[in-house]
């Protein structure tokens, strides 16, 4: 099946749980690397969802449909460094109401301030040549990074210019006081990770239904999904 089947279940579980706020939140697990090509420890933390893509920015082909998973993250975080070493993740979704679990396994890429501004890059190669030149990509990158700076709040936006996360606290205010315009585009500190997946387990708790959807490409260079039912 070129459409995955797993991602039906996705907003069937999001409307049943609409009430409970936390339906947006699911855990990620990363690998960090010690010396050598040595991976070490697990690295595991709550990260918000923020979009499910459907097809790729500007097609409208059915073969330019995706699976990949947007999330919000600061570029100074442990885990971008662990993703740079190994792009490999899971994250795992449950849902409360439904008792429903997804543990979707892909692998991440970073779309940070190094993808230049948007509204430049359409300029370059002139006369609609920049996506022959390969530039096309690059300008779809950097433009959903945007949108997806605006349709943050701007609670959300102002925390990237919090002081870096994980270092000593010098400051006593929980919060401290910042401006922001709210016209201003990504700051640095903002990124956004794509989610690629390639498996996906799903678990329904109430139904005792498992199931284990798999991603191969065909010869045509097509993704294209495969399930079956296993013991819960």
């Amino acid at each position: 099946m070129s459409v995955s089947y797993w991602k039906q279940f996705l907003p069937l579980a999001s409307r049943y749980n609409k009430m409970e706020k936390n339906n947006t939140f699911a855990q990620s697990s990363t690998i960090s690397q010690i010396s050598g090509g040595i991976y070490g420890t697990v690295g595991n933390r709550t990260l918000l969802e923020r979009k499910v893509q459907t097809k790729r920015r500007g097609d409208k082909a059915e073969d330019s449909k995706t699976d990949n998973i947007q999330i919000n993250t600061d570029t100074r975080t442990r885990k971008i460094e662990e993703l740079k070493l190994c792009p490999s993740a899971e994250i795992c979704w449950y849902f409360t109401d439904s008792w429903e679990q997804f543990r979707i396994n892909g692998k991440v890429d970073i779309i940070d301030a190094l993808n230049p501004d948007p509204q430049k890059l359409q300029f370059v190669g002139g006369g609609g040549g920049s996506d022959r030149d390969g530039d096309g990509e690059t300008v779809a990158k950097a433009m959903q990074r945007e949108n997806s700076w605006f349709a943050s709040s701007w609670r959300s936006r102002s925390q990237y210019l919090w002081p870096n996360p994980g270092l000593p606290c010098l400051n006593e205010k929980a919060e401290p006081e910042i401006s922001l315009d709210p016209s201003t585009g990504p700051i640095d500190a903002f990124c956004l990770l794509v989610l690629e997946p390639n498996q996906v387990d799903y678990l329904n708790l109430k139904s005792n239904q498992r199931l284990t959807f798999k991603s191969s490409v065909t010869v045509a260079a097509k993704k294209s999904w495969t399930v079956e039912r296993i013991n819960p």
